[in-house]
């Protein structure tokens, strides 16, 4: 609101109804629209599958594991596993209708790989907690194990 309406509250006597009406319209004339940016998920996801996960590689084996500390194949499984797991994980569609983020997206940047990927900070971070989740619940049994004594003794 600006100073001249603040002034005729002050010093109008006018009709109380329509101080009303112009604080009403005031306010509402002023609404903010969310700022909407557009990424291209698309071409993040068609990037990240033709660079790792296609019959014609563009980086080879190696360049895999420096980027996510495995090799492909267990990706693979990891990725199969915490997708049939959790619904999250699935490609959706947003309130406009275009699609969100692919699989393959979302556990890539819980690894850790935002930029790669093109995608927010708040979608990484909860990619990051759902897939931890998952690993847990999926894997702890064949995999996590409690340390034992030589474990804690070299930490």
């Amino acid at each position: 609101m600006g100073r001249s309406l603040f002034r005729k509250l002050l010093f109008d006597d006018s009709n109380e109804d329509e101080i009303v009406k112009e604080v009403v319209m005031d306010s509402t004339s002023q609404r903010k629209r969310r700022s909407y940016i557009i990424c291209n998920h698309l071409a993040g996801h068609e990037r990240l599958y033709l660079d790792y996960f296609t019959d014609s590689l563009v980086y080879p084996e190696l360049v895999f594991w420096r980027r996510f500390q495995m090799i492909c194949s267990l990706f693979l499984i990891l990725f199969l596993k915490v997708e049939a797991h959790d619904l999250y994980f699935f490609q959706k569609r947003n309130g406009g209708k275009k699609l969100g983020l692919s699989s393959f997206q979302k556990i890539t940047a819980a690894l850790r790989m935002q930029q790669y990927v093109w995608i927010g900070e708040t979608t990484a971070l909860q990619s990051l907690k759902k897939s931890v989740t998952m690993v847990v619940d999926i894997f702890f049994e064949e995999y996590l194990r409690k340390p034992n004594n030589k474990t804690l003794l070299n930490c």
